[in-house]
């Protein structure tokens, strides 16, 4: 169970922090008390001075007997799920237990939420018995990704009469992260390259011969029954045998974070469907069975361990999908001006299939994407134009010969590239992107079938 246990003792502050705690009631009657307690001296009466001093009484009393009493409250949270898609709710489930043997007087709780995610959820609880527990639960939601803290917990206790009223606070809190909206997508095949999608897994060979046998350096967690003694001691350091073993495809989803490539801002920009398709597409191509990275302008690679920043086994697929989700949660724009830290990455080798969502470009990065291409089994871009997202509906659309050039280009260097329109649906463009590639396909065999 998440979330922190805590006691509700507080021993700083004393009476200074009973007195602070009295209600307008409590004040009210301290105000009355002392006023009653002049007249009665300066009259001369003193049945008036025995109700004054009645009245100013009641209240100190409430709050010294209030603040000494040893309410022993322990508080946790639970939040289910942990990791929500925005625009979905979560359900927050809260517990407190009475341990010690009084039991306690009426308490209000409350929890303390941002305000994106609704209003800070309060509770009564009545009288809890000496070892019992109350449990309670409310519903948060939001429109906007990211980390949101929850709590901590706070308690407000009051006497029978109203007089005074002391918030105690937990000191542990949980954070709910709101990831992007995952869209399913249809099964496709996105390039004509067997590697690309899965169906064939390469293999890494290993020659049979001792001294051909091909080594790499020790990592963590290899058997040491492959350690190769003989070119150890040749390169002096530990080196494995690389015995043949299924590879998984591979795919690389580029983000382009960029600030100057977006306009506008809020759940319905480019960016957030940027963001949500990269989340979509990561998601199916890990489902899909790839073996998966996300990379971003920057050169930011996730996950940043494994063979070359991509997911590992397929038990630890499950954790590089949470760790990339958590990533796009909290993703924002970027200073960058270009994108030539995500060639460097990518130059290094053969990607398999790689997938950009792209924000506006100019003819130079155009030219680095053409570049890319180069370096991947199949490329898909999907482009948006900002602009076309920011102009209101009744306005009359303005000229796309800029987005049908860097379409021509990307094309022409063997990218399948389409257009993201405002609002468009993923999926639909994942199957558009599918009849253009079998287009393309068809019209490169064809050509090819005439050369004699």
């Amino acid at each position: 169970m998440s979330g922190g246990t805590g006691d509700t003792e507080d021993e700083k502050g004393g009476l200074r922090t009973a007195l602070a705690g009295l209600t307008t009631r409590g004040r009210s009657f301290l105000a009355a008390g002392v006023a009653a307690v002049i007249c009665a001296y300066v009259l001369g009466q003193s049945d008036l001075l025995r109700v004054g001093l009645l009245l100013a009484a009641l209240p100190l009393v409430c709050a010294t007997v209030l603040y000494r009493t040893r309410y022993r409250v322990a508080g946790s949270r639970r939040l289910s799920p942990g990791r929500v898609p925005a625009g979905s709710e979560a359900r927050v489930h809260l517990r407190m237990d009475n341990v010690s043997r009084l039991p306690t007087g009426l308490l209000m709780l409350q929890d303390r939420v941002p305000y994106v995610l609704g209003p800070r959820p309060r509770f009564v609880l009545d009288r809890v018995e000496a070892g019992g527990r109350r449990e309670v639960s409310y519903r948060v939601r939001s429109d906007l990704r990211g980390r949101y803290p929850l709590g901590p917990l706070q308690l407000r206790l009051t006497d029978p009469f109203g007089m005074c009223e002391l918030t105690r606070s937990f000191s542990t809190y949980d954070t709910l992260t709101v990831i992007p909206r995952v869209e399913p997508l249809p099964t496709v095949r996105l390039t004509g390259e067997a590697k690309g999608y899965g169906e064939g897994r390469q293999r890494s060979l290993a020659l049979a011969g001792e001294d051909d046998i091909i080594p790499r350096g020790y990592r963590h967690g290899d058997d040491l029954r492959r350690v190769h003694w003989r070119l150890t001691a040749r390169y002096g350091e530990l080196m494995v045998r690389r015995e043949e073993q299924p590879q998984r495809s591979r795919c690389t989803v580029l983000l382009d974070t960029r600030g100057i490539a977006y306009q506008g801002a809020g759940p319905d920009s480019a960016f957030e469907w940027a963001v949500s398709g990269t989340a979509s597409s990561l998601v199916h191509m890990l489902e899909r069975g790839f073996s998966v990275r996300l990379l971003t302008d920057d050169g930011s690679s996730v996950p940043g361990e494994g063979a070359d920043g991509f997911t590992g086994a397929s038990q630890q697929s499950a954790d590089a999908a949470g760790l990339m989700m958590d990533t796009l949660a909290v993703i924002d724009h970027s200073d960058g001006t270009g994108l030539s830290r995500a060639y460097d990455i990518l130059r290094s080798g053969n990607e398999g299939l790689l997938i950009a969502f792209l924000g506006d470009l100019d003819e130079e990065q155009t030219t680095v994407l053409a570049k890319m291409r180069q370096r991947s089994g199949g490329a898909v871009a999907f482009l948006l134009d900002s602009e076309t997202w920011v102009r209101e509906p009744t306005d009359v659309p303005g000229p796309l010969d800029r987005s049908e050039d860097r379409l021509r280009m990307l094309r022409e260097a063997g990218w399948t590239a389409v257009t993201v329109p405002r609002g468009a649906d993923l999926a639909d463009l994942w199957r558009l992107a599918d009849r253009q590639r079998t287009g393309a396909a068809s019209t490169g065999s064809t050509a090819g079938g005439g050369v004699r």
